[in-house]
């Protein structure tokens, strides 16, 4: 058996593994990352270890260590409450304006990552707060930041424009940024409806919540809608949670601020928005991180670290235990799938599935299967890697002249990039790690079926629409 397949086989024992018993699906990966390197391929240790994501576990604890202490001192209360005061109250208004922030910011250039990294702990401090389903929220970070990811000036429009000039294919950059918007624009209306859309409908504005608190901040009465929890009050420097059903930390609130974190009429009015000095300081590391990434394209997860090492050392006290809120089996399982997707690449097992499929011989059928290759590739290593290497392998398909090259080109890219909701893209690993208000492994299965779906579902969408009828030259 070649090293190709035997790569392929040991990934699906893997999965079957790690479902039917307790083990941490990254540490399998490590392990087969291991043995199919040294013993399948004859890869030197080195070779095997250079690919380990080391930005994506800086990016990754960086960041939950930055909003661990934004969370222990109220700031990311502070965040949600201005967030309620922006919108007047209304719920159903905040995911979709979640969506369009993320896909403004990597319209301009911001990559996905980093937006991911920025906005996924304020968002999902909203929505643990206000009772939003957790993956209504995650998802619109998530396909927001896909939604804009190609514009012209975007990091990812510009790898695809180059990638197709060098190749001397026709290009069209309005298309793809288009197609990509529409694609996920749409995935992100469906998941508004399928994770309580409706019931935020119908709840209206805070003022008009059924069983709402008075001003006096005692507990909701309402009912959370599944997989939401209940908005607690919290009393000025008391640490409190809402433990998941495995355990976990399923709020992540905690005060020791002097923050109120219970919906009250006054904060749906923007009523209690004064800062304490050292959340002051934190919401101006916030602002300072936004700044280096998304203008001085700094490394975000050393800026966060720097960030968060800083606020640590100007109150250790309020920030004690933050280093423990870091989610270590996450970081752990996103870190151990990417190195071996890794050892796969170096061993060519991409290349090598991707000139199969091209072999086949039927323009249509070899398109579908080339944006289910990048689509199911791309849930698990990078997006930008794919597109590099799937878009030349395309070339002598397009060249043939059967096919639209601009459509194709277009169909590609949104079936590589829409699938990074998966828990196993740095957007969906941002997601798993920074989840409030859903228990962190329920959180993790849920998005990991959605991300199943999505891999199926949209790779075929993209070229029904864009290739399959012949209307994109």
């Amino acid at each position: 058996m070649s090293a190709e397949l035997l790569s392929i086989l040991a990934l699906i024992v893997m999965f079957v593994v790690a479902t039917l018993f307790p083990v941490n699906l990254g540490a399998l990966a490590l392990v087969g990352a291991f043995l199919v390197g040294t013993l399948a391929a004859g890869m030197e240790t080195d070779q095997i270890l250079d690919a380990f994501p080391g930005s994506l576990f800086v990016i990754l604890v960086g960041v939950t260590l930055l909003f661990a202490i934004a969370t222990n001192n109220g700031t990311v209360d502070w965040l949600v409450r201005a967030a309620v005061h922006l919108v007047r109250g209304r719920l159903a208004a905040i995911p979709p304006v979640v969506f369009v922030i993320s896909a403004l910011l990597t319209a301009v250039g911001a990559p996905a990552p980093a937006v991911a990294a920025i906005l996924a702990p304020i968002a999902f401090g909203f929505a643990a707060e206000y009772r939003i389903h957790a993956m209504l929220i995650g998802l619109m970070v998530a396909h927001g930041t896909q939604a804009g990811a190609f514009s012209p000036i975007s990091v990812l429009g510009g790898i695809v424009n180059g990638v197709t000039a060098d190749a001397n294919l026709p290009g069209n950059n309005l298309v793809l940024f288009l197609a990509s918007f529409a694609f996920n624009a749409a995935a992100a209306v469906v998941v508004f409806f399928v994770f309580g859309g409706r019931e935020l409908l119908r709840r209206g504005t805070l003022e008009s919540l059924p069983g709402a608190p008075a001003p006096s901040g005692a507990v909701s009465s309402g009912t959370a809608p599944s997989g939401a929890v209940p908005s607690v009050a919290v009393s000025s420097g008391t640490a409190s949670s809402v433990a998941g059903p495995d355990g976990d930390d399923a709020s992540g609130a905690s005060g020791g601020g002097g923050v109120t974190t219970a919906t009250t009429r006054d904060t749906a009015t923007g009523g209690g928005l004064r800062l304490t000095p050292h959340q002051a300081l934190t919401l101006t590391g916030i602002v300072a991180l936004c700044v280096a990434v998304l203008v001085f394209k700094l490394d975000v997860g050393l800026t966060a670290v720097t960030v968060a090492v800083v606020l640590s050392l100007t109150s250790p006290k309020t920030n004690k235990g933050a280093v423990e809120r870091v989610a270590w089996p996450t970081v752990l399982l996103i870190c151990g799938v990417v190195t071996y997707v890794g050892v796969l690449q170096e061993i060519g097992t991409v290349d090598y599935v991707g000139s199969a499929v091209a072999a086949i011989g039927i323009p249509l059928l070899v398109a579908l299967l080339i944006c289910y290759v990048g689509g199911v590739v791309s849930a698990f290593a990078s997006t930008v890697g794919i597109l590099g290497a799937l878009v030349p392998l395309a070339v002598p398909l397009l060249s043939q002249g059967s096919l639209g090259p601009i459509a194709m080109i277009a169909a590609l890219s949104v079936s590589s990039a829409i699938v990074d909701v998966s828990p196993f893209s740095t957007t969906g690993a941002l997601l798993v790690a920074n989840v409030r208000g859903m228990a962190r492994d329920d959180f993790y299965r849920k998005l990991l079926a959605y991300g199943a779906v999505i891999v199926l579902v949209g790779p075929l969408a993209a070229w029904a629409v864009l290739v399959a009828p012949g209307w994109l030259g």
